[in-house]
């Protein structure tokens, strides 16, 4: 790129720091929790209303917000969401700028990551930057869930990438980019006894003793799939194991003098890119097979499905996004495989190259003391920036 050019647009985003932190501040004060997902539409309206300040034509499909650059051609999506985890505490939804860092619920994770993708289309308009295509926003809600109101929606009515030359989310990776991720499919299993009073347990049936036999099958079942590793580039070493958490969530019984009459679990897997969401979920869902055959009821229930997804470091967007972090940051980036489930998923199950860039840090996303650095905001904005110019630029 040349030099004049990215001086002037890092020099257009710098110029844009106090509205990215404000913005930031802003959204962050909207309590847009998930679950249950309350503040969608506020937040939808925020990020809508600044969309059309900036000229970015917004449109709204249920509480997802939708904009760009106009014109036509291939389009390079900029992806994010809005709903956040659970507070800790109430104050979280007051932010404080304080020391260099803005606090509270959803600075880092992901509201930080918006202002910044926001802005950095803003600078590259304003210091003329002529693309060969166009940039598309995606702002929405349901990530933390599986995404029913938020990319899956937009997915099954054909409105997510219509166009793609690529997406890039604004997810918290601390410096590091994350270009696959792990799949997942969450159960919560209720296996049924009978209740009885402690002094008639003879007549009751134990369904905490029941679980505790479905437990152990889950568990050699756990062990093979510690067995197996990931190709892709995670650290530490024991990170590359594929995943099954057991009991995450459990609960039995009525009372500590009652047989329990019924006793329910949860249980999480986490396949590595090389396995088979759909071979794994069978897999699961087969263990239970032997214990309907001893006549014993188990009820299941699937909290969230997701694939996994890689890109490859070596696509183009990927080295635009890799060259414009050596310039911002004065050194390339490391490629590795998210721990968890990324929005890239939806892109890149269609061949859409995706990765996630982001100013949080995963540490801290989801904890009592969540902070996003306002020097980071800038920088990440700046990256965006110039990963569009050298992506899409003429």
């Amino acid at each position: 790129m040349d030099t004049a050019l990215g001086t002037a647009i890092r020099d257009a985003v710098r110029s844009y720091e106090p509205r990215i932190v404000d913005l930031t501040r802003r959204l962050v004060s909207v309590p847009s929790e998930n679950p249950p997902g309350r503040g969608y539409r506020e937040c939808a309206e925020l990020l809508s209303d600044e969309l059309a300040e900036l000229g970015f034509a917004p449109r709204t499909v249920g509480h997802c917000v939708q904009g760009g650059t106009g014109g036509s051609g291939r389009c390079l999506y900029l992806h994010g969401h809005y709903d956040v985890v659970p507070a800790q505490h109430p104050d979280q939804f007051n932010p404080v700028v304080d020391a260099g860092r803005l606090r509270g619920r959803g600075s880092g994770d992901m509201k930080g990551g918006l202002a910044a993708m926001l802005y950095a289309v803003a600078a590259l308009r304003d210091v003329g930057a002529e693309l060969d295509g166009r940039v598309g926003f995606n702002f929405v809600p349901d990530e933390e869930t599986g995404g029913r109101a938020g990319s899956r929606m937009l997915a099954e009515r054909g409105l997510l990438a219509p166009d793609a030359a690529g997406m890039l989310t604004a997810e918290p990776t601390g410096g590091v980019v994350w270009n696959a991720n792990r799949g997942a499919v969450t159960l919560e299993v209720t296996v049924h006894g009978r209740e009885a009073h402690v002094g008639l347990a003879h007549e009751g049936v134990n369904a905490f003793e029941r679980m505790l036999d479905v437990a152990g099958a889950l568990r050699t079942l756990g062990a093979d799939v510690a067995e197996r590793s990931t190709a892709y580039t995670i650290e530490p070493e024991a990170a590359r194991r594929s995943i099954l958490l057991i009991g995450g969530r459990c609960r039995s019984g009525s009372g500590f003098n009652v047989v329990p009459g019924a006793c329910t679990f949860t249980v999480d897997r986490r396949p590595n890119p090389e396995e088979s969401l759909e071979t794994e979920k069978g897999r699961l869902l087969g263990l239970l097979e032997p214990f309907y055959d001893r006549g014993i009821e188990i009820d299941v229930e699937i909290l969230q499905e997701g694939d996994a997804a890689g890109s490859s470091q070596d696509a183009p967007l990927a080295r635009a996004l890799a060259d414009s972090v050596a310039e911002v940051e004065g050194a390339p980036p490391h490629f590795e495989l998210c721990p968890g489930l990324l929005e890239t998923r939806w892109y890149a199950r269609e061949g859409i190259p995706a990765f996630a860039y982001g100013p949080g840090r995963l540490e801290v996303a989801h904890g009592p003391d969540e902070y996003v650095e306002l020097d980071a905001l800038v920088r990440s904005s700046m990256v965006y920036a110039l990963t569009v110019q050298r992506h899409l630029g003429r």
